[in-house]
């Protein structure tokens, strides 16, 4: 998949250089908030190693994000370290279809635990009046009250021609049901669309 990436800062890697793909859309803030900074701490708690950089894969197209990376460099990546490395991630709600990449073998190993749901709001086909007088901030607000403990908006992307909104929870199909009554009634949300992303 081609398309723009941008990342975080780049620190000098010393060490066996790991590739965390995880397969969340998410912009580079949210990123480091849901997964990079939290999993820094757990590097440097259980000392294998720290997270050196960061990217966030767009697809170039209306589903704006593909994918974000994390780079760690490792003093230790021995099966076990790289074992509580992704125990960690999926505790943090990493998504299934997300993969540890060990660089100098190109070894990979799937995890993830979370799915993921897209909503994507209808941008350019709605009455001007629904532009003016709804809020996208509500629909993220009421799509998180709505799920609670199963799921939770963790990134956006706006496009062209749609705002996208990706949650990730235990569950799509909870998920889908949860915001059911929001996507009924709201205004916004006429023609929007939901995919399962995870």
């Amino acid at each position: 998949m081609f398309g723009l990436k941008f990342g975080a800062r780049k620190k000098p890697v010393e060490g066996e250089i790991v590739i965390i793909r995880i397969n969340a859309r998410l912009q580079p803030v949210q990123r480091g908030e849901h997964f990079e900074d939290p999993l820094g701490e757990v590097l440097a708690d259980i000392g294998v190693g720290e997270v050196t950089g960061g990217g966030t894969q767009l697809t170039g197209d209306e589903r704006g994000i593909d994918f974000c990376d994390l780079e760690l460099s490792l003093t230790d990546a021995s099966e076990s370290a790289l074992q509580a490395i992704i125990a960690a991630l999926e505790e943090l709600g990493a998504p299934k279809g997300s993969k540890l990449i060990v660089e100098a073998t190109g070894a990979e190993t799937p995890f993830g635990a979370a799915e993921g749901l897209a909503l994507f709001l209808n941008g350019t086909g709605l009455p001007d009046e629904v532009y003016a007088e709804c809020d996208v901030n509500f629909v993220i607000e009421e799509a998180d009250r709505l799920m609670g403990e199963a799921g939770k908006v963790k990134g956006h992307w706006e496009g062209a021609t749609d705002t996208a909104l990706y949650c990730y929870g235990p569950s799509f199909t909870a998920m889908r049901a949860a915001i059911e009554p929001l996507l009924a009634s709201y205004p916004l949300c006429q023609k929007a669309r939901v995919e399962q992303i995870a």
